[in-house]
């Protein structure tokens, strides 16, 4: 069975799975097994290295001929001409993130690029709207990374959202398989988005340390930081983060160097941005795997249900 639906047109891809753009991680390595997998690999610009990322876009036209993306996260852009940046790369398809959706979006779609911006709240949703995306990418409180303070779970937020809006909808915070993402589509989304999932997979450049911290995780070991400040975090439980869990100081200081934590292995180096769903993942496996596994379990849930109920 085939998908066919707004998102798998817009974006060129065989199944409907994008990967988040994590920083410093969302590169060639991972993001062209996830396009030569079939999904859409996203290429991230929030480590402020754009030296580094014109040169992993360059590897990705080497590793993949399928589609593949480029993040915004903008609360992180120190490069004011960064619009420029991306349309002289030739990138097709950009997810906006952290930040107005009227600050980059008629830029992008006017350079003739396709654009999906996160949303956490339905106002944001309405405003992106708005400003004229093609599209939303409808983020739960229960993913990992940069949050809303005012979290809300991806179970209200996605049929809000839906109910209120018309545009293609993909779904992020909670996604790790087939039921999950049947579910996603059940509540109006037509893609599903996976961060915890594909930070954990064989083709994640992150340490070992940090791949075995989520396959021991259990689904209450994320805390949520920052609550009183903004952006609020998601990360897996260490010392560290216990320490900051219920701290009103404003924790993005405590970063320190992150490459430390990705590389490096010291899981107290920085703060490691994780999801719930980190709880029911229990190993790391190569991404071409996952992706088959989470396509062909969506078309099975699908069968099962109408066969029980219809």
């Amino acid at each position: 069975m085939e998908f066919n639906n707004r998102v798998t047109q817009l974006l060129g891809v065989e199944t409907p799975i994008v990967q988040a753009p994590m920083g410093w991680i969302a590169r060639s390595q991972l993001a062209s097994a996830v396009s030569n997998a079939g999904g859409l690999g996203i290429i991230e610009t929030s480590s402020g290295e754009l030296d580094a990322i014109r040169d992993e876009i360059l590897k990705m036209r080497q590793l993949t001929d399928k589609p593949f993306g480029v993040n915004v996260a903008q609360a992180f852009v120190r490069d004011p001409g960064i619009v420029n940046f991306i349309i002289d790369q030739g990138v097709k398809f950009v997810t906006t993130s952290a930040g107005n959706p009227e600050r980059y979006t008629e830029q992008l779609k006017s350079a003739g690029l396709t654009v999906f911006h996160v949303v956490p709240s339905l106002g944001a949703a309405l405003k992106a709207v708005e400003c004229g995306v093609d599209g939303l990418i409808v983020e739960g409180g229960e993913g990992g990374g940069v949050k809303n303070p005012r979290d809300v779970s991806t179970m209200v937020l996605l049929p809000l959202i839906r109910s209120k809006v018309d545009v293609p909808i993909i779904a992020a915070g909670g996604f790790l398989d087939g039921g999950t993402m049947a579910a996603a589509f059940a509540l109006g989304a037509e893609a599903v988005q996976m961060g915890t999932r594909m930070v954990s997979a064989a083709e994640s450049p992150v340490h070992e340390n940090w791949k075995n911290a989520i396959v021991n995780a259990a689904e209450t070991d994320t805390v949520f930081l920052n609550r009183a400040h903004s952006p609020a975090l998601r990360a897996i439980r260490t010392e560290k983060t216990s320490r900051l869990e219920f701290s009103t100081d404003n924790v993005m200081g405590e970063f320190g160097t992150a490459t430390d934590l990705y590389f490096g292995g010291d899981m107290e180096a920085s703060i490691a941005l994780t999801g719930q769903v980190a709880g029911r993942i229990d190993s790391v496996r190569p991404v071409a795997e996952i992706i088959a596994e989470v396509r062909r379990e969506f078309f099975e849930v699908l069968g099962s249900m109408s066969q029980q109920y219809l």
